[in-house]
């Protein structure tokens, strides 16, 4: 008899992962260091009350220990209020100081070499490589050494499932590449919405159009110049930081110095463009000292990034792209041409979600946004020294509750699970990084930004992340999530 054979294609379907939970652990039963402190001037004082007498001496202490209770459990935006003393006492500090606003001094020259940004970010150096003439920003005091790329990529959400895999798979290889070096100290990944200037619009008319002086050509053409504009353009930067401390050997047998340190970013940034290549990501070069200007400019004054970036020439120099002036509130900011307030994505998505879950934040159009993830490698011996610490405060806490009668929840259970999952990981020969995501939201006036933060929180919402609106901090949340400079908060 004869036989039929039929070939049947497996559809590939993309794999859904689950994000390990913000450990909200403490020293003692879930208290933190501070709660512990505060807990312990208010038990002192009660049970000196109680030995010397009890009665009256309790009503004299009692203003302490019930303020202890307070300051310990209740809780204020999530955290207890004893964990607000801090920020409060800093942004005192920081108000009292002139701190809050700064002003660039038009008629004082700077000195060389210097960038024009304001706060801690003042001792920031600009160093030109003179091999690849990429732009390199070193810091001082964290004693890192960080350069910036342009990638450009097709589409995510519009390719099949089986690509998407592909693709998550090789972007986990070049994140598994940043982590084996243990030189670098971040990666950033910067996605950022900018208004459109049109130059792609009348680049595309002056090749492919007929500009023959009809009625239709003066039409089409008019309806480019105004549409351009209004129009909205993505872009994706990925920042390199080179943590000169892990990497003193190597920098010492380069040379020494910047020039040394330049030469072992080198290897780094040519393994990194290696492993971007391999991912189908296309990097279109490392920026130069101009190009990280302008970004720097149109991140803090955004009405001129459509000039410049129509003309190419202007705003190309380091040393004047900071703002001329910076207010900071305690949940805002504002810069020269618009007002911004930075959002921390604290919780990522608690169930399984498939890759591509951020697109309704990164997708949402009419919002000029910033979307900055950074990424933390951690070395493995450190990584599992950090691992056998929480193993070991899980069971020993653990065992305490048992002690005490306290019933184990299952957010204990779940983060437990997430410990022992991220050691398996670490067995397997897998890298450990620490994700921090910021959103950085623009707008011109304050009633259109606090519009676009409740449209920016609910496009979370249906992402499966939780956002807080940063406090106290604005000005170093907006460093580090609008600029491509690898700092952290």
């Amino acid at each position: 008899m004869p036989t039929e054979t039929s070939n049947s294609s497996s559809s590939v379907e993309l794999v859904p992962v689950k994000f390990s939970r913000l450990t909200r652990r403490g020293i003692l039963l879930g208290l933190s260091l501070t709660q512990l402190i505060t807990l312990g001037i208010g038990g002192l004082s009660l049970v000196g009350a109680l030995y010397a007498g009890g009665g009256i001496l309790l009503a004299y202490t009692a203003p302490i220990w019930v303020l202890a209770a307070a300051l310990t459990w209740i809780p204020v935006a999530g955290r207890p209020v004893v964990e607000w003393l801090p920020v409060c006492f800093w942004w005192v500090w920081r108000t009292t100081g002139g701190q809050l606003l700064y002003r660039r001094r038009i008629t004082t020259p700077r000195p060389e070499g210097t960038l024009a940004l304001p706060g801690d970010m003042a001792r920031l150096r600009e160093y030109t490589d003179p091999e690849t003439g990429a732009g390199m920003i070193h810091d001082p005091t964290a004693n890192t050494l960080t350069v910036v790329t342009e990638v450009s990529h097709p589409a995510f959400v519009l390719l099949d499932p089986a690509e998407q895999q592909r693709r998550v798979t090789a972007w986990g290889r070049v994140l598994a590449t940043v982590c084996r070096s243990g030189r670098v100290a971040t990666l950033q990944v910067l996605e950022r919405t900018l208004p459109d200037s049109g130059t792609g619009l009348a680049e595309w008319w002056a090749k492919h159009g007929t500009d023959d002086g009809s009625w239709a050509a003066e039409t089409y053409a008019e309806l480019i110049d105004r549409a351009g504009p209004a129009g909205e353009r993505h872009a994706t930067t990925i920042s390199l930081s080179l943590d000169m401390k892990a990497a003193a050997r190597q920098i010492r047998t380069a040379g020494g110095g910047i020039r040394g340190a330049a030469g072992v970013l080198r290897q780094e940034m040519n393994t990194l463009t290696t492993a971007l290549r391999t991912a189908d990501l296309t990097p279109s070069g490392w920026l130069t000292p101009g190009e990280i200007a302008v970004i720097l400019r149109s991140a803090y004054d955004p009405a001129i990034a459509p000039v410049l970036q129509r003309h190419g020439e202007l705003g190309q120099s380091l040393a004047t792209a900071g703002p001329v002036a910076v207010n900071e509130t305690w949940s805002r900011l504002r810069t020269d041409s618009a007002h911004h307030a930075v959002l921390w994505v604290s919780e990522w998505p608690r169930s399984m979600v498939h890759p591509g879950f951020l697109s309704p934040v990164l997708l949402s159009t009419g919002i000029q946004r910033s979307f900055s993830l950074l990424c933390t490698p951690m070395r493995s011996d450190q990584a599992a020294r950090d691992i056998r610490k929480k193993k070991v405060e899980h069971i020993s806490d653990q065992a305490q509750r048992a002690k005490i009668g306290q019933i184990e929840d299952a957010a204990h259970t779940a983060e437990f699970d997430d410990v022992l999952q991220q050691e398996a990981d670490l067995t397997a020969g897998h890298g450990v990084l620490r994700y921090t995501g910021l959103l950085s939201i623009t707008a011109s006036t304050v009633e259109e930004l606090d519009a676009n933060i409740a449209a920016i929180e609910q496009a979370a919402i249906q992402a499966s992340c939780e956002t807080r609106q940063l406090v106290g901090q604005q000005a170093a949340a907006f460093t580090a999530a609008a600029l491509p400079l690898c700092r952290r908060i």
